[in-house]
Order: structure tokens, then C-alpha cells, then sequence
């Protein structure tokens, strides 16, 4: 009984030491700039129809600097890739050198799913995003409101505290969020490094978002 209880502390030492420096690594994100030394590693986040619309834009302004770029969708998108394959056709013919993937995870919560049901299918995709995120190990995720970027923000957020590489995580709220913040957006935003709003009206509801008008 005395060996399972110093278990069970030990375990409960780990994690408190685990999130703590979780926590170093959120408080800290901010003095990370990535592309100081050169190129910088991209992972984006593609939802379905309007957010892979928008958050292409968003790349599609970003300079040569950003490569590689790996793109995420879910298992389940069957328009995306399509979308991201001719925005790179399109840079590649002013940057023979630039660089993209693709990569797929399951989603995690389909439109109208239950809250209950999301949580065992965000659990899934974490599953996914954690050995794919350690293995690309990209310096910045930028992401703007599917619900598959949150365990894939995770993985990034995982990678740092482990101490092997400082992720930046940029957060764009999507244009159509004027009143509220999406279910995402009200999680990334304690956990993003930079963390954008459209609308004014959101700014002032949450103090800690940056405002610089319509950006896609």
C-alpha cells in the first residue's frame, strides 16, 4: 500500500512539474521569433470551405521566407487539398525552391456533434497530432478556427515543454466572428502566442487579442 501511494505521488510530482513548465512555455511564447536565422517552418492549419478559404489568403500574403509549409486537414475534407495544391502551383511559379506537404489527422468535432462525443473524438485526434507535429517540428502553427487546430496547437504547446523546440502559435479568429469568439478561438486564446481578432467588438471583450481590421 505505502509502494502504490509514493506511485501515485511520484506520478502526481510529474505532472505538476509537466505543467508548470507548460506554463513557462505559454508565458514565454511571445519573446520566441522565429526566421531571425533564416526560413521559417510552417504548419497550417486548413479547415473546411471558409476557413481553408481564409486562412490560404493568410498564406498566400506571407513571404518565400515561410517554408516549408505543411498544411493539416482532416481525414474527412474533400475540398481542401484541392484548394492548397493550386495556391502552391501558383507560389512555386515565383519560388522554384518553396516547399509544402499535406497531411491528414481526424477531425475533431464535426459540425453538430455532441459536446460528449467531441471530447473522445478531439482525444483521437490528439492522438494523431502529437507524433506529427514531434516529427515536423515546425517553428510556427498558424490556424484560425477549426476545430481540428486545437489538439494539433496542443501538440505544438507539448513539443516546448518537452524542451525540444518552441512553437509559435498564431491564432486569426475567422471574419465571421463579430459578436463571440468560436468554441477555438475561446480556448487558443489563453494558449496562442499571438492571438488576432476582425472586429473591434471583439477586441474589447477580450483585452488580450490584437486588432488591426479585416486582415483576410
Amino acid at each position: 500500500m505505502a509502494m502504490f501511494g509514493g506511485v501515485i505521488a511520484g506520478i502526481c510530482f510529474i505532472v505538476f512539474v509537466f505543467a508548470i513548465r507548460l506554463l513557462i512555455v505559454v508565458r514565454k511564447g511571445s519573446e520566441c521569433k522565429p526566421g531571425k536565422k533564416g526560413s521559417v517552418s510552417l504548419l497550417v492549419v486548413a479547415g473546411s470551405g471558409g476557413h481553408t478559404t481564409e486562412v490560404l489568403r493568410l498564406v498566400e500574403s506571407l513571404s518565400h521566407a515561410y517554408s516549408p509549409r505543411h498544411y493539416v486537414i482532416a481525414d474527412t475534407d474533400k475540398m481542401s487539398e484541392d484548394k492548397i495544391r493550386t495556391l502552391e502551383t501558383s507560389k512555386n511559379e515565383m519560388d522554384a525552391q518553396a516547399k509544402f506537404t499535406i497531411h491528414r489527422i481526424p477531425r475533431s468535432r464535426e459540425v453538430r456533434q455532441s459536446w460528449s462525443s467531441s471530447l473522445l473524438t478531439t482525444l483521437n485526434a490528439l492522438l494523431y497530432s502529437v507524433p506529427l507535429v514531434f516529427k515536423l517540428r515546425p517553428d510556427m502553427v498558424l490556424c484560425n478556427g477549426p476545430g481540428t487546430c486545437v489538439p494539433l496547437c496542443v501538440a505544438g504547446l507539448l513539443l516546448g515543454a518537452a524542451g525540444m523546440k518552441k512553437v509559435l502559435i498564431v491564432y486569426v479568429e475567422s471574419i465571421c466572428r463579430v459578436q463571440t469568439l468560436s468554441l477555438s478561438g475561446k480556448i487558443l486564446y489563453y494558449l496562442s502566442d499571438y492571438f488576432f481578432v476582425q472586429w473591434s467588438t471583439l477586441k474589447d471583450k477580450y483585452p488580450g487579442s490584437i486588432y488591426m481590421g479585416r486582415i483576410v
